[in-house]
């Protein structure tokens, strides 16, 4: 299916946009995707010490949720104790980039308010 950018205008903008922020959206699943932006695999429990205050009914939610729409891979390994690991897929890697230029508009318009107080590790990266 080939869309045309152009079609998209006002309205028409609104079921691509909810799909996305359905898919990416909400308070956890767009800091998982961060998370797992480094390219390098993750298990559970390192991705719910980065995120803090995360419940393990949320995070095991969220990982499914992302896993259902194809965008983190689920690698589990046939040892003993088990040991699963969590990557993002090709698919899953497109959405970086879209969340980097959310972040540039976010951080420009923090500026210009005044407002610009980043966290600790978005401070070490300026």
């Amino acid at each position: 299916m080939t869309i045309k950018k152009e079609k998209f205008v006002g309205e028409e903008l609104l079921c691509p946009m909810k799909y996305f922020l359905e898919v990416a959206g909400g308070k956890w699943k767009t800091s998982i995707i961060c998370i797992l932006a480094t390219g390098e695999p993750h298990r559970y429990s390192r991705i719910r010490r980065k995120l803090g205050n995360i419940t393990n009914t949320m995070l095991a939610k969220s990982l499914q949720e992302l896993e259902d729409e194809d965008i983190v891979e689920r690698i589990q390994y046939n040892e003993i104790p088990p040991r699963v690991e969590y990557l993002l897929t090709d698919k899953g890697k497109t959405i970086v980039p879209i969340l980097l230029k959310m972040a540039e508009w976010s951080a420009k318009t923090m500026a210009d308010k005044g407002n610009a107080t980043f966290c600790k590790k978005c401070q070490s990266m300026e």
